[in-house]
């Protein structure tokens, strides 16, 4: 028996392989499935299963691609519904592969159809059980994400807490568990870097395993602080849960290498957005007008999907050289699937075709300190998480968040110098080029972010919020 997390640091995703005697399993595949299919064919195996957890929401798995390319069965638990050929499975419905067994383990809450795997080796001891989103390491499922509009997010906590209890908390301490996420997802709001745990030691560390925990302390420890899920996500759900387009397909169309005039009467004929994926600071030095600066470098696929309103949306890429694949295999992954080309020769022979390029202004925290002795405090635009600000800011700086940024473009003002930083760097340059790209002129960024901000000693700092930003930031929250 062989068991393999295959784990995406981008999305903060995992994904497993497991073999035994010749057949295998893959459990919430990625979208590109020749990884899975290399494997199998290392192992001389036969993919019998794909199983989904769940309808994901914040990626679009592989599962019709790796059916269509193995004869794979997949699966899903009780209250699937598709639009595809898959199998519904019952409760305690027990799965042969190989010399092992998966066992279906129904565990709404979550979503209504979520559903855990505890695979059972040839003896029967339970020895593994695959989570899905329902429980991960130090946390639990958000449950908040459901299509149903009848239920209430107290309705599928109640639902969760009553699963965990009942399904995977009877499980031996020594069971090990897998997870679909770790940290940096946005399903959970407090999970572990830790991609692997057991039940006992989750029973003993997770906040929500608490034996002595009611369910209205669940409910209520659940759903506090959770911000507005990304936009992107019901269009993910309705993609895993309808179908659509072959992956090879999507590459096939993607990969088209444009001329600087092509790649220019491209975006004017279809109003492809431009995307340039380059590092922050190559972005900075050089780019096209009204493009956006979403890096490779970073959390590249869930940052488009937060910030890209629609999923059908045609994209023109920007790119360095050799990353076009790369590039639109993750844009794939959570359903951006309309790309139109990329630039050939990238922003170099933009520039050599004597077509216009843009520039943004990039400053140290040094030199920061210096421009707001004639500018005021409230100039600054920290665009870090909520939870981060209320950590620590520069006094007076004004709370933007990049998640929520599309909604603040009306509280801004156009006639003002605004000088923008994150943490580190990566997250500001994306809302510098927003900015730009909205007619905001004067945008500076601050590179090395509030890191170098705090390291330089200029800066008079606090965690006070005022109730003003409190309560803008809660108004942008319900409205997104």
């Amino acid at each position: 028996m062989k068991i393999e997390q295959i784990y995406t640091g981008c999305l903060a995703q995992g994904a497993y392989y497991i073999e035994s005697n010749g057949e295998a399993v893959v459990i919430d595949p990625l979208r590109e499935v020749q990884p899975y299919l290399d494997r199998a064919a290392q192992d001389g195996a036969n993919i019998k299963y794909v199983l989904e957890t769940h309808f994901h929401a914040d990626f679009v798995s592989g599962h019709l691609d790796l059916a269509k390319k193995t004869g794979a069965t997949i699966v899903y638990g009780p209250n699937a519904k598709t639009g595809f050929e898959a199998h519904i499975a019952t409760d305690g419905e027990e799965l042969k592969v190989g010399n092992i067994t998966i066992k279906v383990l129904h565990t709404p809450g979550h979503t209504m159809e979520s559903t855990c795997y505890l695979l059972c080796d040839e003896n029967g001891n339970g020895h593994a059980v695959f989570t899905g989103d329902t429980l991960f390491i130090g946390d639990v499922g958000r449950p908040d994400l459901a299509q149903k509009s009848d239920l209430t997010m107290a309705d599928l906590a109640g639902h969760l807490f009553d699963s965990l209890r009942n399904k995977l908390m009877t499980l031996a301490d020594d069971v090990t568990v897998y997870p679909a996420h770790g940290a940096g997802s946005a399903c959970g709001k407090n999970m572990s870097k830790e991609t692997v745990s057991t039940i006992g030691a989750q029973k003993a560390s997770n906040y929500a395993l608490r034996a002595d925990m009611t369910k209205a302390e669940f409910t209520h420890e659940v759903t506090d602080g959770l911000l507005a899920p990304p936009k992107y996500f019901p269009e993910n759900v309705r993609l895993n849960k309808e179908g659509y387009a072959s992956f090879d397909a999507v590459m096939k169309r993607g990969t088209q290498a444009l001329s600087p005039r092509a790649f220019e009467e491209a975006v004017n004929s279809t109003g492809a957005l431009m995307l340039d994926v380059r590092h922050e600071q190559e972005f900075a030095k050089g780019f096209i007008p009204n493009s956006i600066f979403i890096g490779l470098g970073g959390q590249f696929a869930p940052w488009v999907g937060a910030l890209v309103a629609d999923v059908n949306q045609e994209i023109a890429l920007i790119v360095p050289e050799g990353k076009a694949e790369e590039a639109i295999t993750r844009l794939s992954r959570v359903g951006f699937d309309n790309v139109v080309g990329y630039l050939e020769g990238g922003i170099e022979a933009w520039k050599n075709a004597g077509l216009e390029v843009d520039t943004i202004t990039s400053i140290t925290a040094q030199e920061l300190a210096a421009a707001l002795k004639q500018h005021a405090p409230d100039n600054v635009l920290d665009v870090r998480k909520p939870g981060e600000f209320a950590a620590e800011h520069i006094k007076d700086a004004e709370s933007v968040p990049l998640d929520f940024i599309n909604d603040y473009m009306g509280d801004l003002d156009h006639r003002k110098k605004y000088f923008v930083h994150c943490a580190g760097g990566y997250r500001s340059m994306i809302a510098a080029s927003i900015l730009k790209a909205r007619g905001f002129d004067n945008v500076v960024d601050v590179k090395g972010g509030f890191k170098d901000i705090k390291e330089s000693g200029h800066f008079e700092t606090t965690d006070y919020v005022c109730p003003n930003t409190l309560k803008r930031q809660k108004a942008k929250e319900v409205t997104a």
